[in-house]
């Protein structure tokens, strides 16, 4: 391809030149004015002379035409999931790849968006179309696009307005459904993040008939926490309604929202929200009751008062009631031990409950005793920590209490040197599996220091998680109705804590031990957890009892996949998989059931599912594009068009035909000789001056 130019190369500066122009013309149309004879050679000389301080050329390029390009950018976000979007989507980018095809002269770009990675900080702002075709021709210039396509159900969400679209060609949107599409939606307006345990917090959620109408109707919401039973209630459509939530227990709580569909619907996707709720707890209100001064009496209390989420109430019974001495009343305590108050108007206001060498007595009758029973049944914690005298008829164990302590005493108290051992079945058991300095060899000795009382017991329920002497159980762990309970069968902790043969790790055991009877979910010995860290879900099991069955995972779009899990240590195993999309993840091993949310808890994405040119007009407009709805399978005709001419009409597009191309060598001819010029000019000159002369 080769093109011509004219160029020049002047002698003097463009300022000089243009002085000696105007000067020339000025007496040049003096003489025109006075008649002058010659005057016309003259304006001949002053154009020959001009020529010559120009100095022209023929400029010869050699020119290589450049391609124009074309994008077309593909909706593939969640939205276009929604009934035959995907395959109208499928056959308008065949039907456009097709034809660009044989458009000469035209390359074409076919970029997929719509889809950002969860974990991103545009995982919410819904779909990015705009952003994608920048992206797709940011290494093209101007001149060289010739237009873009967007086949789309036009819920886009980065379209700028016309006045900041920096988008200079053809711009057409092809909508994948159809006009008047309607639906229902539930939108959470708000849902807090925490909550106390044991108290209530409340949702705000509002159903919505899209588009909004002035009829008056109800929807069925359906409340389900934790995957337990659903509650369902009738609420007002298009009007904003709050929902009690009481938090249950600590860490995360799932709550999961759903509304029946509605008279029209695109989708029941946006029909359910989940989100979590994590409970946390105010305070923890412990009681401790010692039957005697003892050394470990100091341990529970320090470990208790250090930590400041714990309201402690602590009771040591120094004289019992039938002790008969000569001490006077003035030196006696003037407090009596609230013993009503405590166990039975205020039982259920404590959290915990913890006898220590306790003994029967008659401080507390056999009602209240049979009062904590009860308690832990209806879901309360109870902790024991056995002395020599639970190995004595009095022991708790003879009392109503005994029915819900999984030990039973054999009257026998070993008063030898032993180091506390983890079981096998508590090398699986996170209160136990990874105390500090435990070795990782099942049956090696740990580096603990010994003590040297053990409480004979036989464990008749539960799960015995260490041993003492002789393989005695030392820890043993139950569950008893609603609630738990802890046996501890030494008073020798203390030993630990003052540091004796290197002491050993009671206060983490303690603190387990405690966090377990509260029912921390990271602490379940028997569990299956599900938790989203940004485009991964991570499964977990916890089992006591090995166990190598696969677990089915339900995705937000109802897709179910199957997933074995790998051994990892003590009793975990664990998974991962690929986070995809939002919306709630099902995780159940046929046994236990976990759900993980992931995505924010209205997502922009499914806020209107609903195809429209609303969000599109304005832009398409601007650039001279075009909207076709191709739902009905009216697919539009592409052309290429000259700069200037329209890029729409009624069933075609237009794409901008640039010409655009690079110099690949250039070849200059000068098109005045200098001496040729000079004579020309002086000879015109010289004629003129005759003819004036005649």
């Amino acid at each position: 391809m080769t093109g011509w130019s004219l160029a020049a190369s002047p002698l003097l500066p463009w300022d000089a030149i243009g002085a000696f122009a105007a000067a020339a013309l000025l007496l040049v149309a003096f003489g025109f004015w006075r008649r002058a004879r010659g005057t016309g050679l003259r304006l001949l000389a002053v154009l020959a002379l001009a020529a010559i301080v120009v100095n022209p050329s023929l400029v010869e390029e050699k020119r290589a035409p450049q391609r124009d390009v074309a994008a077309v950018i593909v909706d593939d976000s969640q939205s276009m999931t929604i009934g035959q979007r995907q395959a109208v989507a499928a056959t308008a980018l065949k039907s456009v790849t097709d034809q660009l095809a044989r458009l000469h002269g035209v390359d074409v770009r076919v970029v997929h968006a719509g889809t950002p990675d969860p974990s991103s900080p545009l995982a919410n702002e819904g779909t990015q179309l705009y952003t994608a075709l920048n992206h797709a021709l940011a290494d093209v210039p101007r001149q060289r696009v010739a237009g873009a396509i967007l086949i789309t159900d036009g819920q886009i969400h980065d379209m700028p307005p016309p006045a900041q679209l920096a988008f200079h060609a053809p711009l057409h949107v092809l909508l994948t459904g159809r006009p008047g599409e309607e639906d229902r939606r539930l939108v959470v307006r708000n849902a807090p993040k925490f909550g106390l345990v044991g108290k209530t917090v409340t949702l705000a959620v509002r159903v919505e008939d899209l588009p909004k109408t002035d009829a008056v109707a109800e929807a069925q919401l359906t409340l389900r926490k934790d995957g337990g039973l659903p509650v369902i209630r009738t609420v007002p459509v298009g009007q904003d309604v709050d929902i009690p939530v009481t938090i249950d227990h600590g860490g995360p709580n799932i709550v999961e929202l759903s509304v029946n569909a509605g008279p029209h619907e695109l989708t029941l996707t946006n029909n359910r929200a989940a989100f979590v709720i994590n409970g946390v707890r105010d305070r923890l209100k412990v009681l401790l009751v010692s039957g005697k001064p003892n050394q470990d009496e100091r341990t529970w209390r320090n470990i208790l008062k250090s930590d400041p989420s714990v309201d402690l109430i602590h009771f040591t019974i120094l004289r019992p009631p039938e002790k008969q001495d000569g001490t006077p009343i003035r030196e006696l305590s003037l407090i009596a031990f609230p013993i009503r108050e405590l166990f039975d108007v205020k039982l259920h206001s404590f959290d915990l409950i913890i006898f220590d060498r306790y003994r029967q007595r008659s401080v507390l009758p056999q009602a209240y005793l049979e009062n904590i029973a009860n308690y832990v049944r209806e879901g309360g914690a109870l902790l024991v920590s056995a002395g020599p005298a639970f190995a004595t008829p009095l022991s708790l164990y003879r009392t109503p209490l005994g029915s819900v302590l999984p030990a039973e005493p054999t009257g026998d108290v070993f008063d030898k040197g032993f180091v506390p051992e983890v079981t096998a079945i508590g090398q699986r058991d996170p209160i136990t599996e990874d105390l500090p300095e435990l070795p990782a060899k099942p049956g090696a000795m740990p580096p603990w220091g010994r003590w040297f009382r053990d409480i004979g017991a036989q464990a008749q329920r539960g799960v015995t998680v260490m041993t003492g002497y002789q393989g005695e159980p030392l820890l043993v762990l139950d569950r008893v109705g609603k609630g738990r309970v802890a046996q501890l069968m030494s008073d020798e902790m203390w030993l630990w804590t003052r540091g004796y043969e290197g002491g050993g790790p009671q206060v983490e055991l303690l603190r387990r031990v405690i966090y377990w009877l509260m029912k921390e979910p990271d602490l379940e010995e028997n569990d299956l957890r599900a938790v989203i860290n940004g485009d991964k879900l991570t499964i977990t099991r916890q089992s006591l009892q090995p166990d190598d069955s696969p677990v089915q995972v339900t995705q937000p779009d109802g897709k179910i996949e199957t997933i074995k899990l790998s051994p990892e240590h003590g009793g975990r195993s664990s998974a991962t998989l690929a986070v995809n999309e939002s919306g709630l993840y099902r995780v159940s091993d046929g046994q236990r059931t976990a759900l993980a949310a992931a995505g924010a808890l209205n997502p922009i994405e499914m806020s209107d599912v609903r195809t429209t040119d609303d969000k599109v007009k304005a832009d398409v407009a601007a650039t001279g594009g075009g909207i076709f709805w191709v739902g009905s399978g009216r697919l539009p005709e592409i052309q290429l068009v000259d700069p200037g001419q329209s890029t729409a009409g009624s069933g075609w597009i237009g794409l901008r035909r640039n010409g655009d191309y690079i110099v690949t060598g250039v070849g200059e001819t000068p098109l005045l000789s200098g001496v040729l010029a000079l004579i020309l000019a002086l000879g015109l000159l010289i004629l003129a001056w005759r003819r004036e002369g005649r």
